[in-house]
């Protein structure tokens, strides 16, 4: 008999781990939260008959029944370091050329993951089990938090792994959800208690109270992003390491990406920091780490810091507010975006009226409505966001935003992504859908058409001169010059940029022609692959998923696309119009143009993208660099250039200006 509850048990134990880990790591939870509590209730009910047979890694142990006396201090066995902190791009660039000159200009791998506003801490297993929770502290000496560490749901208490490593240190940072934190403050108000002012506030609160029966109450979580003192870990750089924290069933920190260089990596950031504000929990910068640990141990450590990382923070702000209305926007691709409409409040030397809300999932998760109070944020350059209601600031019974079902355009009946979350106007002659596509067919990084401006797009759709594309290749200047503010030279101009847009190329129009999940990256990568339309017509979606870095999504997008009799009916009148939709040949380019030559570029750019300069360079054989070192040959240097455009006079490299870049590309002064 005795045999046969030791089996019930661990089979129960099994059951609710297996469940913890879908709910809490993978977000895809199996049974409903009463299923859950069952088997919860039915093993409680096992050990409490028998409790010489509960373990201390049983699912039951995560709350302790007495709160403790005091939080002890603990030893670090190595000390928690602080992160050297950069504002902007140009402070990175110093960092940049501060690690160059360590490893002798080498070109080294970074990750680039998000910087968690929550509570640093490091959990430790011995043998597979959890045994202790620390707090950074001074960095030296913590306190010992083990009591609420074992609260966290997300944070196992023996690893799933038959072959656990001897000795695992993790350090990471405990969180809350914004959710979670509307739904404490909510509590907060009913018990007559102050609301907290921020998710960290409310976790650093949390994770240091002595009863951790009432930290198991508040819903903390936590990411692992580092090592710690360690014994029998298999991974030898961070990407690798973070796949085996996910192994064992440890909350890897999430959206971490790996470069071959610190510059490309310094290129993601710019783009990452545009996506922070759909997350549901607070993010205060980015953290560029070097990817090997053996490049960790040649750059080293200063007292206060490592050396072979670097946070890219930015300052943030928060203002409080109300919201008056939720409108929505139509973009190129037919998604439906809600706006929030706030009263006017200042926020970061800037007065903010606006906030995307994102889709309609968004606005549900958040219970945001009309007439809330809202806690509104703006982090660098970033736009502003909503980070929360207020809910406890709730007065009225507000009604639930009512997400519309037709298209407010064209009248088009709404339909939702497969699997997604966006919801779209399926009606591809949509006007605002239309404007929306022109613009971005004639945007820098597409097939960059001068003077084809916003309102201008708007008069050519609404006069109905432009249907499609290829319309505006046949515009006449007879036409132009009856637009508003369009005279004989602003017409005149206007053609010839649209007649030199005809000579763009294939990447540049297939990032223009605005096809789901398909960016200048992609476009690129899709062109050299199959120089032609009609080869990438030709194309099946196996083939074009087998392509690097594309995969079933994309390429089922761009078949569909390319196969769809719009897109067919837009290739084709493009053709006509004279587009051209061939790849340049490398070797047809001046391939040998910058041959042997090495270029850096720094500071901020008018006439080219990063990502375009880049591609420039490569496609006339030059190789571009992170780091000015003697053996450079170019800085091109844009406005607000840094240390590397002093670190370039000082060497003798040549310096050019974006001006006189593209001469040198002009005139072939290599």
């Amino acid at each position: 008999m005795a045999q046969d509850i030791h089996q019930q048990l661990r089979e129960l134990q099994e059951q609710i781990r297996f469940h913890d880990r879908k709910y809490y790591l993978e977000a895809a939870a199996e049974i409903s939260d009463l299923e859950y509590d069952k088997l919860l209730q039915r093993l409680q009910q096992l050990e409490s008959e028998h409790p010489d047979l509960v373990t201390p890694d049983s699912p039951t142990q995560r709350v302790g029944d007495q709160p403790v006396d005091h939080l002890g201090p603990v030893d670090h066995r190595l000390p928690m370091l602080s992160i050297d902190n950069t504002y902007n791009v140009q402070e990175l660039e110093k960092y940049a050329s501060r690690v160059a000159n360590l490893v002798d200009d080498e070109e080294i791998p970074w990750v680039v993951e998000l910087k968690v506003d929550g509570v640093a801490a490091s959990v430790i297993y011995e043998d597979g089990l959890l045994v202790r929770g620390v707090t950074r502290g001074n960095g030296v000496t913590g306190d010992d938090i083990t009591h609420n560490i074992r609260t966290i749901g997300d944070v196992p208490l023996r690893l799933d792994t038959d072959s656990p490593p001897p000795l695992l240190e993790v350090r990471g940072e405990v969180y809350m959800t914004n959710t979670d934190l509307a739904q404490l403050n909510e509590r907060q108000k009913k018990r007559d208690e102050a609301p907290y002012k921020n998710a960290r506030n409310a976790a650093a609160g949390c994770i240091r109270l002595l009863d951790p029966r009432i930290c198991a109450e508040r819903g903390l979580r936590m990411f692992c992003h580092g090592t710690g003192y360690c014994e029998g870990i298999r991974s030898n750089n961070h990407m690798d390491f973070l796949a085996e924290l996910r192994d064992y069933g440890l909350p890897a920190t999430p959206h971490v990406d790996r470069f071959s260089s610190f510059q490309k990596a310094v290129e993601h950031c710019q783009r990452m920091a545009e996506k922070i504000e759909q997350l549901d929990f607070e993010v205060d910068g980015l953290v560029l780490k070097a990817d090997r640990f053996d490049d960790r141990e040649r750059l080293g450590k200063t007292t206060k810091s490592p050396r072979w990382v670097v946070a890219y923070k930015w300052e943030r702000y928060e203002a409080v507010t109300r919201l008056t209305d939720i409108q929505v926007q139509i973009g190129k691709t037919g998604a439906i975006t809600p706006v929030a409409l706030l009263e006017p409040v200042e926020l970061a030397g800037t007065t903010v009226s606006r906030a995307s809300l994102h889709n309609a999932d968004e606005i549900t998760r958040k219970d945001v409505r009309v007439g809330d109070v809202v806690v509104v944020e703006k982090a660098g350059k970033i736009i502003p966001r909503i980070v929360r209601v207020e809910k406890h600031e709730r007065q009225n019974d507000l009604s639930e935003f009512p997400f519309p079902t037709h298209c407010p355009a064209c009248n088009a009946t709404l339909v939702k992504d497969e699997g997604g979350v966006y919801i779209r106007c399926p009606n591809y002659q949509c006007p605002a859908q239309l404007k929306e596509r022109v613009q971005f067919f004639a945007s820098r990084n597409a097939m960059e058409i001068e003077g084809l401006g916003d309102k201008l797009v708007d008069q050519l759709v609404s006069a109905g001169l432009v249907s499609d594309y290829a319309d505006l290749y046949h515009l006449e200047k007879e036409q132009l010059v009856e637009l508003e503010r369009m005279g004989d030279r602003s017409s005149e101009a206007l053609l010839e940029g649209i007649k030199q847009s005809r000579s763009r190329g294939l990447p540049r129009l297939l990032n223009a022609l605005a096809i789901r999940h398909v960016g200048a990256r992609v476009a690129v990568i899709m062109a050299e692959q199959y120089p032609t339309i009609q080869q990438l017509q030709q194309a099946t979606v196996e083939e074009l998923s087998e392509t690097d870095e594309i995969g079933p999504i994309i390429a089922e997008s761009v078949f569909r696309y390319l196969h769809s009799e719009q897109g067919q009916r837009t290739v084709a009148n493009l053709l006509s119009a004279g587009v051209d939709m061939t790849t340049p040949r490398s070797d047809d380019n001046k391939s040998d143009l910058f041959a042997g030559k090495t270029f850096v570029v720094t500071g901020i750019l008018q006439k080219y993208s990063r990502t375009e300069i880049h591609q420039l360079i490569e496609q006339h054989a030059g190789k571009t660099s992170g780091s000015v070192s003697a053996r450079t040959s170019f800085l091109v240097a844009g406005e607000k250039a840094g240390s590397k455009l002093a670190k370039a006079e000082k060497l003798g490299v040549r310096v050019l200006s974006e001006t006189a870049f593209r001469t040198l590309l002009e005139q072939g002064d290599g």
